[in-house]
């Protein structure tokens, strides 16, 4: 029996579903060597370019304006990247860049500086942490961190992190679709809301910043698709990247809170569990508890009860229903076609919160 996290993501665009299978693009298993010298430019952002002669122009703006503000985290497992989001130390980084870690050695951009930092909080289900600098440097970088809701589908942005232990590596891309649900391989846990892009994120990137030309940080990239060809290489051209909102939202609760208090994610709060069907394959979620006066006993839903759609999307299994979850938030009225004593009923849902 599994215990679902069954819940959604904040919204910026139309919600959509990508059934590829992922790679976290996090930890590598090395530290770099070196590292870019970045020197410090005015906080204020870069003017977005006029002509297409100005845009190499304002590439080298934003570099210089944005990599001093992302850093390499390292723990015992490998290291990823961060970025730093406040002048107290704190650094905003991906779950599984800390892992199960509770100290950090963080480098910073210039590749020179080593400095150690704690944890503050890790949230797996969006995939997002929070660590702190034990001894804040007076001349830290903060990022500036963009509206990720006034994205738009073709905008140019850059990717900055550490991949393979490369330190302070830039590439480039657009944003190539928003509000994406992504299943993280094989596990349930389903990231709702991801910006995708072009630009390559590789084993190291993790944490890092995504960021619009005039510098401000829209996401922190966190996923590589998978190739298809089952080579276990990443597909090119398909990143995701938490967006900035949702950063913003749930770093802040951990950093005044310790935790996430205020998910703003969708749940049916149910406990719930996958059914095979006569042919031995997934063939729906039954529901074992429903929690009291929770959105699925609200709703009349029972335990036996076997959920086959959610919202339009079919729920052959745990995932995807969580996908199906990532696409709401809650307070969202859905309809739930569900099996009982081998008759299939509709029923409508007001989701509550994770």
């Amino acid at each position: 029996m599994t215990r679902s996290p069954l819940r959604g993501g904040r919204r910026t665009g139309a919600a959509a579903l990508c059934a590829a299978a992922v790679l976290l693009a996090g930890c590598t298993g090395s530290d770099s060597s070196g590292g870019a010298d970045a020197s410090p430019s005015p906080s204020a952002t870069v003017p977005v370019p006029a002509t297409a002669e100005d845009l190499q122009d304002s590439f080298q703006q934003v570099v210089d304006q944005v990599l001093p503000s992302v850093v390499q985290v390292t723990t015992g497992q490998g290291l990823g990247s961060g970025v730093i989001y406040d002048g107290e130390g704190h650094i905003v980084t991906n779950a599984h860049v800390v892992g199960d870690a509770e100290r950090f050695r963080i480098t910073m951009a210039t590749g020179r500086d080593e400095l150690d930092a704690e944890l503050v909080a890790s949230y797996p289900e969006e995939d997002l942490a929070v660590v702190k600098l034990t001894d804040p440097p007076r001349n830290l970088r903060p990022a500036t961190f963009g509206d990720s809701g006034e994205l738009d589908v073709g905008q140019i942005v850059l990717a900055m992190g550490n991949p393979l232990g490369l330190s302070s590596s830039v590439t480039e891309g657009i944003v190539s679709a928003t509000g994406r649900s992504i299943s993280e391989g094989s596990a349930e846990t389903t990231i709702g809301n991801l910006i995708q892009t072009s630009a390559p994120i590789n084993p190291g990137n993790s944490g890092g910043a995504l960021v619009d030309l005039s510098g401000r940080v829209i996401g922190v990239p966190t996923l590589a698709a998978r190739s298809p060809d089952g080579g276990g290489g990443t597909a090119p051209g398909l990143g995701f990247a938490i967006p900035s909102d949702t950063v913003r939202h749930l770093a802040d609760q951990m950093i005044e809170h310790g935790e996430v208090v205020d998910s703003d994610e969708a749940a049916i709060e149910a406990t719930v569990r996958t059914v095979l069907g006569d042919d031995y394959r997934p063939a729906g979620v039954a529901i074992v508890e429903t929690e009291d006066s929770g959105a699925a006993d609200e709703a009349g839903l029972r335990a036996g009860d076997v959920i086959v759609e959610l919202g339009g999307e079919e729920t052959p299994d745990t995932t995807a229903l969580a996908r199906a979850l990532a696409s709401h938030e809650p307070g969202d009225e859905v309809k739930a076609v569900y099996r009982r004593d081998g008759e299939e009923r509709t029923v409508a849902i007001t989701l509550g919160e994770r």
